[in-house]
């Protein structure tokens, strides 16, 4: 409500505002703490921060009717005999069946396919009509293991090792009781209808030695033929990176706290964690300081929206960015057009945050059937196959425009930064200067 429907010379404290007095007294109430899903809220340093120099007389730009700009990556090209090849440098996110319908398991595998990239199945395991619809999909083994199941890890065309998540890097999944269908139960080997909480780290191992030993025995059961990722959460990222690589990861996927996840705390999503800009600075330091950029692949996930996030993202030097909010949103999530049905939920559309609860009107982030059937996924897969072109068109716009026949030429000196933090952050000069803070 704006502040001038209050009486005169009131003042909201900054510390204590109306949302902060909201969560206290809702925490007094309840004596739970909150939970949601997508992801942090709060507004930080991002890549709206950063600019592109187009090219005008000291690099000349590309005429975009008569001259190429290709889009397509190679992931796994380290030690897999089948490395992955993708038409476009943009990937969807691992995201679970059971905190996703399987019509929206599916849509998403249509959606990828029809424009050359890949899926990713998230905790839960593979269910047929991912499989089926996924001409790429990516096996993600978590540290719960549900769903594990080696005849499935064997039918994928990549395995990525999670050991954290953007949203809540250090912490475990949740999926509460009225997701866990009988579908949904069977494939995890759980009982149904009990909130179920993944682990936070994998079983069998510690530290990098024991992740060396595990994706060792992830290629022996491949027989060496399809890349091994592994996921980190963005924190110690230069570090991590670092590990991730002795380990003999073939790809590193990185997932900064702007990525969203079905259902942890408020107080995790908020405070856990650090941007994407920097953890991918730093990414990128990790991978120089080896000499293994561009030999182990880099994927970043965390806030990507729009083809302008890739390009820069690929200008500081990843070489591909995965999607799940903004996927999801391109399935119909947060459509205006139910908005009477989120306000009965207690939201509104633009709003929506509980996955949790598995009342989603979408049909997306509900095992309810009635509401799953709601979403088409021939219907949904054609939206999110018409926004990844329109994402991988705007990424090609830019690249062009800076003078590159292919968007991974892009580079660090095409940026500039519009904010002192940006510009430390992601150690790109403040525009219109050479300065970049925090260097001699």
């Amino acid at each position: 409500m704006n502040q001038d429907h209050y009486p005169q010379g009131l003042r909201e404290s900054a510390t204590f505002d109306r949302n902060v007095i909201h969560e206290i007294q809702r925490a007094a109430r309840t004596g739970i703490y909150d939970i949601r899903g997508w992801g942090a809220k709060r507004s930080v340093p991002h890549f709206d921060d950063l600019v592109f120099l187009g090219a005008s007389m000291s690099r000349y730009p590309l005429e975009g009717y008569r001259e190429r700009c290709d889009t397509d990556v190679v992931l796994g090209t380290r030690y897999a005999e089948k490395p992955i090849h993708l038409d476009i440098p943009i990937t969807i996110a691992g995201m679970s069946f059971g905190s996703l319908s399987a019509q929206a398991k599916e849509a998403l595998g249509r959606g990828a396919s029809e424009v050359g990239s890949s899926t990713t199945t998230g905790d839960g395991g593979m269910t047929p009509e991912e499989r089926g619809q996924s001409q790429t999909l990516v096996y993600q083994l978590l540290p719960s293991r549900y769903g594990m199941n080696p005849d499935d890890l064997r039918k994928a065309d990549a395995i990525e090792v999670v050991l954290g998540q953007g949203a809540k890097p250090g912490g475990g999944g949740m999926l509460l009781g009225q997701k866990i269908s009988d579908r949904v139960a069977q494939m995890r080997t759980l009982p149904g209808d009990i909130d179920q909480r993944s682990a936070c780290r994998h079983p069998d191992w510690t530290g990098p030695d024991d992740l060396a030993i595990k994706i060792c025995e992830l290629r022996e059961i491949t027989d060496w033929q399809v890349p091994i990722y592994v996921k980190i959460g963005a924190t110690r990222t230069y570090y991590d990176t670092l590990l991730a690589i002795k380990a003999g990861a073939d790809v590193v996927v990185l997932d900064g706290m702007q990525g969203g996840t079905g259902a942890t705390q408020d107080v995790f999503i908020e405070h856990v964690g650090i941007p994407t800009l920097p953890a991918l600075r730093q990414a990128v330091e990790a991978l120089d300081e080896l000499e293994m950029h561009r030999k182990v692949q880099l994927i970043v996930s965390g806030g990507i929206r729009s083809g302008a996030d890739v390009a820069k993202a690929l200008a500081m030097g990843a070489d591909a960015c995965s999607i799940g909010t903004a996927a999801l949103i391109a399935l119909g999530d947060n459509n205006p057009a139910l908005d009477d049905e989120y306000r009965k939920l207690g939201s509104a559309a633009g709003f929506y945050d509980d996955f949790q609860d598995g009342q989603d009107p979408a049909g997306i982030s509900t095992q309810d059937e009635a509401l799953a059937r709601r979403l088409d996924p021939v219907v949904g897969g054609r939206q999110l196959a018409n926004y990844l072109r329109v994402m991988t068109l705007e990424c090609q716009t830019i690249a062009r425009a800076c003078g590159k026949s292919h968007v991974h030429n892009l580079e660090p000196e095409d940026l500039a930064a519009l904010t002192v933090e940006s510009a430390a952050m992601a150690k790109i000069p403040l525009a219109g200067t050479n300065w970049i803070p925090g260097n001699t």
